[in-house]
């Protein structure tokens, strides 16, 4: 492990690597699973790479890999294949392997970040300095500084620049020689032979005393390069963990009944079905089981989304991670830890994940082009002023430095991230935080909008509806004080403080029942308070005291107040608009209705919702999916691009692609609008960069550039390129 986290990213021996044996799982289907961290997966060409060597193996059923963690998932049922054989496939690849473990991956990844700022660092401390000295001998060349001031200047020069150049290129070395070792070719090979070849003439040219040399070419490059390489990773290291944040809703810990009046803690692994378990108030339900004696109210919208809790009674199904909030409960176990619903849930948001991270950024697909290209005129130009000219193999190579280092893609590499930052300064002044780097290219290809109801389009919460008689709300916050159910506690905020009833009790699934004043007082469902026109499970209380008639109280979860200009904004905009909720549908359909919104679907559970996408995108369409619940993970997961509230579960968030912290939802219209300028800008600067090397290429080529000159102009093109992503902080945000 030490090798891999240590300063960069170099392979582990094997020797010295872990056994990958002991971490072969086995899925529901019976076949074999392995789960490897791969820490140099930077881009779509290195999942096809890796994915490739993986699937060429005999016997290899599935290797999905999931570019936000960089992990690998393998399955395979061939019992002559190893993990050993898995991991040597992925060496021969150039990646490098080890059995993921969370906590080590995310020390690799902090690790990764850090080395690449000390990189950075490096760097621009290096062309700063250099740059000083190289500035007084452009200024000096008319004849005013000597010979030898030039070549004292020269070697500080190369003094400061060699050992810089050499660590803060590391990067891109390491990455170009695994490709090449490999078989195969990436953006960091061009790269890296411009900055070394340049590095190597200077140092040439130093000895022979030529007035032209080019340390600051080679050091300026890596600087400008390296902020890309850093940006891009901030953005992408705030996509990591979804499936790790739904797994910790899962219990770690059951209280096993061994014995009548006998319990035993135990670990969540070790319960076994069958087993009988004790769960307390405000526990959650460690694994799928049945409720065999107690009765409670639980809150399950980890399912279903439904915002209000059931009413537990023996017999009852309950998944894995709902709430007890009432009265303690037995339950028998139906399924193993790892077969339960909350590991269902992070498999579907893994899977949502690695689909997802087969999408191609637009500098993939640019660098697809660049590198052959870029090599095949450098090589052109060597043999041509090798063989055609007078000046022989140097003149060849001093001119396909010039044209590697003029067509660098310094323009095309920091054309992305440089945009992406602008464009997440400008969505923050709109309270929107991005945590994807290739989000807002998806967004910007998004043409249908699925929403979830309940804390998406609405706040999540009930609030008491109308201005009920003050005493009436008085005397029923006396009983609703002493209840947790969310209905019971909008009560209460709606009457504020106040007195509870000491002789009040709860009555798990009903309501509180107190005794006052020699009467039997309830608060609760309308049956069993006795009203006449009871809708028990509706958003309602009723209060009985005594023998008086019941006084009704109702609820509302309010909705967001610019959800209409929501709904308008993503219809102007060409998107289509579905509702996709988890409620009932008596609540779904009223709201689909006066919102205009033909599409929806009710009572829709996480694996549901996953389906009705994947319906959608097999039908060509890119979805945007807005969602704030637990069971709305897997969803947001496997979405083309998605966006939760800030009031969002956390496995929510971490699934998601954009926060947003108002209440409001008009910035999430800001958000499409940003991402399709930030596509526009991006796309206008690699326009620029093919226009640039157009014209400067056959200038390099033919001799008439030098790579100092050339070195002016790579810079030149980064800074148009920086420029012109700095145009998407005109305008008012939301």
């Amino acid at each position: 492990m030490a090798a891999l986290t240590k300063g960069a990213l170099a392979p582990v021996p094997a020797a010295e690597r872990a056994d990958p044996a002991p971490f072969v799982t086995r899925t529901p289907e019976g076949a074999r699973r392995l789960e490897l961290s791969v820490p140099e997966i930077h881009c779509a060409s290195c999942i096809r790479a890796v994915e490739g060597a993986l699937k060429r193996l005999e016997g290899v059923e599935t290797a999905r890999v999931n570019l936000g963690t960089r992990k690998v998932a393998v399955t395979w049922r061939d019992r002559t294949l190893t993990g050993e054989a898995i991991v040597d496939a992925l060496d021969r690849a150039g990646f490098a392997a080890i059995p993921f473990d969370t906590r080590a991956d995310e020390a690799a990844g902090d690790s990764e970040g850090r080395f690449l700022i000390r990189c950075l660092a490096v760097a621009g401390f290096a062309a700063g300095n250099v740059m000083l000295f190289s500035v007084a001998v452009w200024a000096g060349l008319g004849g005013e500084m000597g010979h030898g001031t030039r070549l004292l200047f020269h070697i500080l020069s190369g003094l400061i620049s060699v050992p810089a150049t050499l660590y803060a290129g590391q990067p891109f070395y390491r990455s170009a020689w695994k490709a090449l070792r490999a078989g195969r070719a990436n953006m960091d090979v061009p790269i890296s032979l411009g900055v070394l070849l340049s590095l190597v003439l200077s140092i040439y040219q130093t000895a022979a005393g030529a007035d032209y040399v080019y340390f600051d070419a080679s050091v300026s490059l890596l600087f400008f390069l390296l902020i890309g390489r850093v940006l891009d990773n901030s953005l992408r290291d705030r996509a990591r963990g979804a499936a790790r944040s739904l797994l910790a809703m899962q219990s770690t810990s059951a209280r096993r009944i061994v014995a009548e009046g006998e319990v035993a803690p135990v670990t969540v692994r070790d319960v076994a079905v069958g087993d009988r378990l004790l769960v307390m108030p405000s526990e959650r339900i460690p694994v799928d089981s049945v409720v065999e004696s107690g009765s409670s109210e639980v809150d399950v919208s980890l399912v279903s989304g439904e915002s209000l809790p059931i009413h537990a009674v023996p017999g009852s199904r309950l998944g894995a991670g709902a709430l007890n909030t009432g009265d303690r409960l037995v339950v028998r176990a139906l399924a193993r830890v790892e077969d339960s619903l909350v590991a269902e849930l992070a498999r579907i948001v893994e899977a949502g994940e690695q689909s997802r991270s087969r999408y191609v950024r637009l500098a993939d697909k640019a660098a697809q082009l660049y590198v052959p290209v870029v090599h095949t005129l450098a090589f052109l130009v060597l043999v041509g002023w090798w063989a055609f000219s007078d000046g022989g193999f140097a003149a060849g190579l001093y001119n396909a430095i010039a044209t590697l280092i003029i067509t660098c893609p310094c323009a095309l590499g920091l054309a992305v991230p440089v945009t992406q930052v602008v464009a997440v300064g400008r969505l923050l002044r709109s309270d929107v935080l991005v945590k994807s780097g290739d989000a807002l290219e998806r967004l910007a290809e998004a043409d249908t909008a699925v929403l979830d109801k309940t804390g998406t389009l609405t706040f999540g919460r009930p609030a008491l509806c109308g201005a009920p008689e003050a005493r009436d709300l008085a005397d029923a916050a006396r009983l609703a004080r002493a209840s947790r159910h969310p209905l019971a506690r909008a009560l209460t905020a709606a009457a504020g403080p106040g007195i509870v009833e000491a002789s009040a009790r709860e009555v798990p699934g009903f309501g509180v029942e107190a005794e006052i004043g020699g009467e039997t007082w309830r608060l609760g469902r309308g049956s069993w308070t006795g009203a006449a026109a009871a809708g028990d499970g509706g958003m309602e209380l009723w209060l009985r005291r005594g023998t008086a008639a019941p006084v009704r109280f109702a609820f509302e979860d309010r909705l967001r107040p610019d959800v209409a200009v929501l709904v308008e904004g993503l219809r102007s905009r060409g998107l289509e608009v579905h509702l996709l909720s988890g409620d009932r549908r008596a609540v779904a359909e009223p709201l689909a209705a006066m919102l205009g919104i033909a599409e929806w679907r009710a009572d829709t559970t996480p694996a549901g919702k996953v389906a009705y996408l994947a319906g959608l995108a097999k039908a060509g369409r890119k979805v945007l999916m807005i969602g704030d619940g637990l069971n709305d993970a897997p969803a947001l997961a496997a979405a083309h691009v998605s966006i939760a509230p800030a009031s969002a579960a956390d496995a929510a968030q971490a699934s998601s692609d954009f926060v947003f912290c108002s209440e409001r939802l008009a910035p999430l219209l800001e958000c499409v609008d940003v991402a399709r300028k930030c596509r526009r800008r991006v796309l206008e600067g690699f326009g620029f960069a093919a226009i640039y090397n157009v014209f400067a290429i056959p200038f390099g080529a033919a001799g008439l550039v030098t790579p100092l000159i050339a070195a002016i102009a790579m810079s030149g093109s980064s800074l148009v390129v920086t420029l012109n992503a700095l145009r998407l902080l005109k305008g008012k945000a939301v």
